[in-house]
């Protein structure tokens, strides 16, 4: 059909996310990370063809006591067409407990940081 199929948008937000954690927390093993994905949105504005470049814009737009929610723009970078908008809710999680966990202060503060956030 000559467009990008739509299970594909999930891992472009995927990818702006693990960006996000590397710049505000300087990850590089994300297996160290301690939130998991609850929920996502996606809402598609206009096609993507095969051949166009993408950029995706992401930034925290919420903190909760456990969760936190990320906004995303998917535009094409060319023409600035919007493609998609999108929402997405982690949780913070304790693996070796099983079980979900506050957001800690110092998590809060670098996002706050970045985002200029009050």
């Amino acid at each position: 059909m000559g467009h990008i199929n739509n299970a594909v948008y999930l891992s472009y937000l995927e990818l702006a996310r693990m960006e996000y954690v590397r710049r505000v927390f300087g990850v590089r093993d994300y297996g160290s990370v301690d939130f998991i994905l609850a929920h996502a949105s996606l809402d598609y504005r206009s096609p993507a063809r095969a051949g166009e470049s993408l950029g995706v814009g992401v930034r925290v737009t919420k903190l909760g006591g456990a969760s936190f929610r990320m906004g995303y723009r998917i535009v094409e970078t060319e023409s600035g067409r919007l493609v998609a908008e999108a929402e997405t809710v982690q949780v913070s999680y304790d693996y070796r407990a099983g079980r979900v966990k506050r957001l800690s202060e110092e998590f809060c503060g670098r996002v706050r940081g970045y985002e200029e956030l009050a």
